[in-house]
Order: structure tokens, then sequence, then C-alpha cells
């Protein structure tokens, strides 16, 4: 049964900072056409890292976005932020709209926060001293500081808060953007994630937890490769990726363009391991189980899914057993793609410029590929969409994210009819 146009929720509004591309188009058309985002790391001198190489938001200007002073004051992951969602607004037209702002709301999310700011702040004092040490630190580097100075940004004075829950806080941040929508909360809400953990201490924490790959130094466009059987690891990057999301009446009310409807959402916890992912992938079962639920979805009317696929692993492998227990015969013909794969892990931020990947596809039937799609796993043995695009029609996508802890997430969008 139909909702109401109340619970009913669209997206009007897009916005992503990514290693493709400072801006929603330039970014999907890095997409589609299955080009490299990854290179030698140049905001720090890698030579010394197991890992070199990553995927960094290469041009990015923070005073574009942000008066010069108040960047300053700012991490690196708030400052993508504030740009993804100033993009986003400016998409859906909310500059001159009649908004009732305590109803206007923000959840943006990142996995870590402040990293850049922890890691210089904590130099300054071993070097200097506490007096050396930022009085705006601790506003810089808590994960909340996105979602407050977007509000600022943008006016937005309802719900607002961050959602700290690793590599799948962005998919998070969607549901919960939704699930305040449907409950007459709100009836627009910024939604997505922020990061920029390219930093010395976060190149040092994941490679000594051997969770990076290193084996691709000299050849970085090669390094990230979900699914193939010579992945060994996940290329880290950094950037954000922010949806406007809004009552299907409040977007009719004024006239606004819609992207994209999301009908499907859902979250689970695997309850396994700190860092692995539960090996029969139950959790992830679960958690697309319910988001197809959630939608009043078959299986086989998903047309595409935009997979998690870090390149690591465990986790590809995972996944594709979790897809194959969901899907059933409909897994080994529904079109699936890691645009992890050209942009590298953006990890609480990757929901959000993956959710931006599904919509795209919806809109203009195109299945992006994995690129370094090279060597079969007999493990990874779906249709991958291996290096080059696919014309097919989209009506219905579907966008995986998984993170430490044994965090689950899953959202669905579907074709809005014109």
């Amino acid at each position: 049964m139909q909702k109401p146009d109340e619970q009913r929720v669209v997206v009007t509004g897009m916005g992503a900072v990514t290693p493709l591309g400072l801006d929603v188009d330039s970014f999907w058309e890095g997409v589609r056409a299955g080009r490299n985002g990854i290179r030698r790391v140049q905001l720090f001198d890698p030579t010394d890292y197991p890992c070199q190489v990553g995927g960094e938001a290469v041009g990015f200007d923070r005073d574009q976005w942000m008066d010069p002073k108040e960047s300053r004051r700012n991490d690196r992951y708030t400052q993508l932020a504030v740009a993804g969602a100033r993009m986003a607004v400016d998409d859906a037209a909310l500059g001159d709209a009649p908004l009732d702002r305590f109803r206007f709301g923000c959840v943006i999310a990142s996995g870590i926060g402040g990293l850049d700011t922890i890691e210089k702040q904590t130099f300054r004092l071993f070097e200097g001293g506490p007096r050396r040490v930022s009085p705006f630190m601790i506003p810089m580097l808590i994960s909340n500081m996105a979602s407050g100075v977007v509000a600022i940004a943008v006016g937005a004075k309802g719900p607002n808060y961050g959602i700290v829950s690793a590599c799948a806080s962005a998919t998070h941040a969607i549901g919960d953007a939704v699930r305040m929508i449907r409950a007459g909360e709100a009836d627009v809400m910024l939604a997505g994630g922020s990061e920029a953990s390219v930093t010395r201490i976060g190149f040092a924490g994941f490679c000594n937890m051997k969770a990076m790959a290193t084996r691709f130094n000299e050849t970085p466009e090669k390094a990230s490769r979900p699914f193939d059987a010579q992945r060994d690891g996940f290329i880290m990057g950094e950037g954000s990726g922010v949806l406007v999301l809004e009552s299907l009446a409040h977007a009719r009310k004024r006239g606004a363009r819609i992207h994209a409807e999301l009908v499907g959402h859902a979250a689970t916890c695997d309850a396994y391991h700190i860092t692995s992912p539960d090996p029969g992938g139950e959790g992830l079962v679960e958690c697309m189980r319910r988001a197809l639920a959630y939608g009043g979805l078959q299986p086989q009317e998903i047309h595409y899914i935009n997979a998690h696929g870090t390149s690591t692993p465990y986790n590809d492998r995972t996944e594709t057993a979790a897809i194959k227990t969901v899907f059933g015969p409909a897994a080994h013909t529904v079109r699936i793609s890691s645009t992890k794969s050209m942009t590298g892990h953006l990890l609480g931020a990757a929901g959000g410029i993956e959710a931006i990947v599904c919509i795209k596809a919806i809109q203009e039937g195109i299945v992006p590929p994995t690129i370094n799609y090279e060597f079969p796993d007999p493990e990874c043995d779906l249709n991958y969409v291996p290096n080059v695009a696919v014309s097919q029609t989209v009506d219905v996508a579907m966008s995986n994210n998984l993170g430490f802890g044994g965090h689950n997430a899953s959202v669905i969008f579907r074709r809005f009819p014109h």
C-alpha cells in the first residue's frame, strides 16, 4: 500500500567532493568512464609507510565554500562537509524556498572526525607544551561538528547531530533522516557523511592492522581492486557526499525537482568481531532483507547494487556470499559494482557518495564498472560489471555499507515517475 505523501521521502539535492571530482557532475563523469582517482599521497610524505597511495580531493579549495577565517578554524573533514552540503542545497534550490527552519534538519556523519587536527595538535603539545594547543582544537576534532557547522552555514534549525559508525556512518545518517521525515519531525533533512583521514596517523594505524593494500605503490591505479583475486587491502580516500531529503508533500508544495525516491533502509549488527565481518554474512543478509521489506520489494526488483566492496579479502568474500543468500538465483543476474575501485574507501563518507552513484545510475541508465577486475576469484563469482560501464535501465538500486564494530547499513532508491 502506497504511503501518504508526508511519509514518502524523495531526494531533491546532491553534493559531493571526491577523488574523482569536486562536484557531482565531475564525480559521476569519472565513475561512468571508469576513471581512477588513486595516486601517490600528496597530503604528507608517505615514503616510510607500507601503503603510499590514496584517494585525495585534489584541488579542493576550502575558501570557496567557507569564509577564510572560519575555514581555518575547522578541520578538513568539516570543510569538505560544508562544501558537499552547500552544493546539495543549491541543487535542491532551497536557498529561496519558504522553509520552516525548525523543520529543516541535518545529520552529517563521520567515521573518525577531525583526525588531522588531533595529529597536528598532539605534535604542538609535545613540541611546545600545553599552551601551544589551539583553543579551537576540541570543536575542530569532535565528530558532530561537521553537522553543526553545516547547520550554521545553511540555517537548518531542526534535528541536528552526527553519527559515528565507522564505514556505515553516512548510510546510517541517511536512514535516520528518513525516519525523522516519516515520523513527522522534519520536512527537509541534509544527510550524508564527510571524512578526511588521509593523514600520517590514519595511514599508520590502518597499515599496522594490515588493512590497507601494500603491493601497488608503484602502480597506484591498480591498487583498489574489489572482488579481484589479487586484492590485498583497501585504499583510503577522502571527501563528502550529502543529500537533501524531503517529504514528498513538502517537495511537491514548493515545486522541487525530484531526483529519486528513497524507499528502503535498514541497519543491523554482526555482534561478531570488532573489525572482521561475520564470515557467514548473517548481519548483512538480515540488513538487506529488512531494507527490501521496508520498501515492499522483492530481490528480483533490484537492478543494481552498489556494493561495499572494499578490496579486502574478507569483506568482498562475505558480501558476495550475503548477496547470494538474499537474492538467490537473481544474485547471478543483478549487476553489482564497487566504485571504491575508483575512489578508494571514504570511510564514513562512503555511503554518501555511493548513494549518489545509485541515484545517477537510475537517472542515466548507466551501471558503473568495478575497475581493476582482472583475475577472477572463485569465491567472488557474481556480475561485478568488470572494467567498463554498462547501459541498462535501472529502476531500483541498493547501496550497502559495513563498518568496524559489525555495523551494517543498506538503502534503496527508486526511480520517481515524473
